[in-house]
């Protein structure tokens, strides 16, 4: 079962450096989406809110998707880490699904991801359309049933059927005694890294970080050893 799940993240930012940089058209459509975002119309503006259009689909772009894969058991289990990034998001995405086609081609695959359901799953889906690439058979999920989606969320798991507990990834690996994945940068800074410092392979790391976390907490949550750091393959 836990050699069946491609743990994946993706970090995202906005499209265009500032809101300033938009074409005129998307400055319109952003202005009338930063209207409902806005909590306090005296502070709030388009311009401020613009440094969270990045986890909107239709507003950002995908820079990177790392992904792990377990193999072997109990305490020598390890886990193989990829990283798919570049400012070319077409590329990215297409090079993702290559390597997601061929693991999922046998047996029944899985993919997971903190608080994937709500944000890695259907961003990953959004982007590919917009790029006009087509959905691997893996995320094609219309007119399946909840439960036969091939989805784990480890904030859902954690949530054990109550609606309104939110928990981050950081918070949720503190509490189980695993190391954070914050140690160098968090995700409001992703933006800045990748449009001011143009450093994607720090960003990558990052990424890489969240991938192993959700596998350790998905293991911890199961029942089973971590993950010894010996045992972490960057590929």
């Amino acid at each position: 079962m836990y050699n069946n799940i491609l743990f994946l993240d993706i970090e995202t930012v906005p499209r265009y450096p500032g809101f300033e940089g938009m074409p005129e058209d998307w400055k319109a459509l952003w202005e009338h989406k930063a209207s409902h975002l806005s909590r306090d119309p005296e502070k709030d503006s388009p311009e401020s809110l613009y440094e969270r259009a990045g986890i909107y689909a239709e507003f950002g772009k995908i820079i990177c998707i790392s992904c792990g894969i377990l193999s072997g058991h109990g305490v020598n289990r390890k886990i193989a880490i990829k990283s798919f990034f570049g400012d070319d998001e077409k590329l990215v995405l297409l090079t993702f699904s290559d390597m997601l086609n061929r693991w999922s081609a046998e047996g029944n695959k899985y993919l997971c991801a903190h608080n994937g359901k709500e944000f890695d799953f259907p961003y990953i889906c959004r982007r590919m359309i917009i790029n006009g690439l087509a959905l691997p058979p893996l995320l094609r999920i219309t007119g399946k049933k909840p439960w036969e989606l091939p989805f784990i969320d480890t904030m859902e798991l954690w949530k054990f059927g109550e609606y309104k507990n939110f928990a981050s990834l950081n918070l949720l690996a503190f509490s189980l005694g695993i190391p954070t994945p914050k140690d160098d940068m968090d995700g409001s800074m992703v933006a800045e890294i990748y449009w001011q410092e143009k450093d994607l392979p720090r960003i990558a790391v990052y990424c890489q970080k969240d991938v192993v976390t959700a596998a350790q907490v998905y293991l911890r949550m199961n029942g089973e050893p971590m993950i010894a750091p010996e045992n972490i393959e960057i590929r």
